[in-house]
């Protein structure tokens, strides 16, 4: 637990630019500044050497590094840089991501879905509409990032598969960002049911398009266009 708070105050201040490519942390300064053992600094250094927010060098210490080293898709740094300046920067390129792979995952799960995947996915879309309705945030969360995992599981593209977790911390972020309205759009709740539908229909292309429209939706929301 220490040596997560560590890291992500460390990599936090890194995000928010208040520590700049290039600057250099000592295993000793990180002792210090946080009262922790030589170990657990050993630990936060590689923890953060591993998101690509530093490098280690011999006789130097820790080398901030810029932003085009950092791993981008790993979902602490997306995490990161949701809390940061950079959010709305950040969640217009995972909007753009999601836009380009959730249609295409709709259409390959409208054809490789098993039975059970597709009454499952039916089922979160009026989970979805239910806990919608009475306004509870945090279940309808967990409900909405299970509905898009499962689409991209459904997939059969192990690819698609992959980024389940960078999708499902794009949607903690926006909801503990206070991007999403207590009350869901009734048109988002229909999105999500329609999707579900024409994937047990086995409708790959009308899958497709009713993910691409849902998406686009979204951006409406998010950035209004």
């Amino acid at each position: 637990m220490l040596h997560s708070a560590v890291v992500e105050a460390i990599a936090q201040e890194i995000v928010d630019g208040r520590l700049q490519a290039g600057e250099v942390l000592r295993l000793d300064r990180i002792q210090a500044d946080h009262d922790i053992s030589r170990t657990v600094a050993r630990e936060v250094m590689r923890s953060l050497e591993n998101a690509g927010l530093v490098v280690a060098r011999r006789s130097v210490g820790l080398v901030v590094q810029p932003q085009d080293r950092w791993r981008l898709l790993d979902p602490r740094v997306i995490g990161w840089r949701l809390k940061g300046p950079q959010r709305d920067e950040q969640l217009e390129s995972l909007t753009q991501l999601r836009t380009a792979i959730e249609p295409m995952a709709a259409g390959a799960a409208a054809l490789n879905a098993g039975r059970d995947q597709c009454r499952r996915l039916a089922y979160l879309a009026e989970e979805m509409a239910r806990l919608g309705a009475i306004g509870d945030q945090e279940q309808f969360l967990q409900v909405d990032i299970e509905y898009h995992s499962l689409l991209l599981e459904a997939s059969d593209n192990e690819l698609f598969s992959a980024l389940q977790e960078v999708f499902a911390v794009t949607l903690r972020g926006r909801t503990h960002g206070g991007l999403m309205p207590r009350f869901p759009r009734e048109e988002a709740i229909s999105a999500h049911r329609e999707v579900a539908r024409l994937v047990g229909k086995r409708d790959a292309g009308a899958a497709h398009d009713a993910m691409a429209a849902m998406m686009s939706g979204l951006r409406s929301d998010l950035f209004g266009s």
